[in-house]
């Protein structure tokens, strides 16, 4: 049975484990990723560590701001990260990174509190999720070559 709560992709990216986990763990590194093509970042509280916040402003390229809370549920470096978002939408985001040859296979999967808030928003959770991976790629592509 399909999961209607349950948004989600899968690729795998041609950067570590670590340098993918790094780059949740890194303020400056997450910045310049978090969100869809054309978003910036303003964080008020980042504390990667369970149960810390992570308290930010995601500006849109509408020039509208966003403002985020949540807190970081469980953290592995190089296995995994989960993110609850505790504001509307409300859901918990788990991001599992398994080594392979190659790179890190990344399992991107949120899931909302409710199946229509889901469904409500799955059209742009679909791609901005992916735009988000690209960014991500970018950034360590980028950092990479500048170490």
């Amino acid at each position: 049975m399909i999961d209607e709560r349950v948004l989600g992709t899968e690729r795998t990216v041609p950067f570590s484990a670590q340098a993918v986990f790094g780059a949740f763990a890194s303020p400056e590194l997450l910045a310049a990723w978090w969100g869809p093509d054309g978003f910036t970042n303003s964080f008020e509280v980042f504390e990667f560590r369970v149960n810390g916040r992570w308290i930010f402003t995601m500006h849109g390229p509408d020039g509208k701001s966003y403002p985020n809370k949540s807190f970081f549920v469980s953290l592995d470096p190089g296995q995994f990260v989960v993110i609850r978002h505790d504001c509307a939408p409300y859901f918990t985001l788990s991001v599992q990174l398994r080594q392979v040859e190659g790179g890190t296979h990344l399992t991107w999967r949120q899931e909302f509190d409710d199946s229509r808030t889901a469904q409500a928003v799955r059209s742009v959770v679909d791609s901005a999720n992916e735009q988000n991976i690209d960014r991500l790629c970018a950034v360590l592509a980028a950092n990479a070559g500048a170490a």
